[in-house]
């Protein structure tokens, strides 16, 4: 990228095509004007595995990973300096070379149902269809409703909105922080509560990844860091570092930073919800990633690793 006395005249963004993705960057790109408003900043949009298999579960064809894994190339290769990603599509390990250099703060974390004329989760009649392509989302929702039918429900959050006012089903779940980003929180039926549905890692968190070698980038992103999000973010990629999760099992986490403390809910389930193994620890802030692996330590031996074993077929 050209410079001008040491420091650049541009920067590129990475982003995914989606609409919820193009507001993220968009978003960035206006924080990034205020910044640093003599630096030229654009958006490339990159299109990922995730955004092409469209009608695969995601449990099938590869997991989390789909959606940077393109954009992540595009990084080494620095044909952009920055990518924006939502935060729980970012894998628990990242190549090497690379970093998330900023977490802003986060979005509202929780689910949020929508229905198409029913009030309240606990209203839905027997036998409804829920849409959702998260089997942490369906192995919850079974967990506390066996006789609801979830139906795989792929695509952006605009599609799985014209899904449901088509009657592919009768309500689907979404993440709430996509909704309201959009615009669109007055679709929400309801804001699930965590008893019933436990966030995936990071929801409602971005991440900004760069190179790790571009301290430049880091600094111009510093203002726009978040330390309450990312301690709260590192205490749950903790969690699921330790379990060596995927999108092929029911894992989930959420943590809260209150003043010097974390606190972590933890869960793991079976694909039918018929098993859950949930948990929740508390510690020092400086702590948060310890804190993560404790949580996980302790879920695997309540039977957590036992679920695990069997969704991956470990004897």
């Amino acid at each position: 990228m050209s410079s001008v006395h040491g420091r650049r005249s541009s920067l590129v963004v990475g982003t995914r095509g989606s609409r919820l993705a193009l507001w993220q960057a968009e978003w960035v790109k206006a924080q990034l004007r205020e910044l640093a408003p003599s630096v030229e900043v654009q958006l490339r949009t990159i299109r990922t595995s995730g955004d092409k298999m469209l009608d695969a579960p995601l449990a099938g064809v590869g997991g989390k990973g789909l959606f940077v894994k393109e954009i992540e190339e595009a990084l080494h290769r620095r044909d952009i300096d920055l990518a924006v990603h939502s935060m729980k599509d970012v894998p628990s390990v990242l190549p090497e070379g690379l970093t998330i250099a900023c977490v802003p703060a986060r979005e509202d974390a929780r689910d949020a149902l929508v229905t198409r004329d029913c009030p309240a989760f606990r209203n839905l009649p027997a036998g409804a269809t829920v849409g959702t392509s998260s089997l942490r989302r369906q192995a919850q929702l079974l967990a506390h409703r066996g006789d609801l039918s979830i139906v795989m429900l792929r695509g952006n959050v605009d599609t799985r909105l014209r899904k449901l006012r088509e009657g592919a089903c009768d309500a689907i779940v979404l993440a709430a922080a996509g909704l309201i980003r959009l615009g669109w929180a007055d679709c929400v039926t309801e804001y699930l509560p965590l008893t019933v549905s436990v966030p995936a890692i990071g929801q409602g968190a971005l991440g900004i990844e760069s190179r790790a070698d571009d301290a430049w980038v880091r600094d111009v992103l510093t203002p726009l860091h978040d330390r309450t999000t990312a301690v709260e973010v590192a205490a749950e990629r903790a969690f699921l570092a330790r379990l060596e999760g995927g999108c092929q099992v029911p894992i989930a986490g959420h943590a809260v930073m209150e003043h010097r403390t974390v606190k972590l809910k933890g869960l793991v389930a079976s694909l039918d919800g018929g098993r859950v193994i949930r948990d929740e620890m508390e510690g020092p802030v400086d702590e948060a990633a310890r804190l993560g692996v404790a949580l996980a330590d302790r879920v695997l031996d309540a039977g957590g690793k036992q679920i695990l074993d069997e969704v991956y077929g470990r004897g």
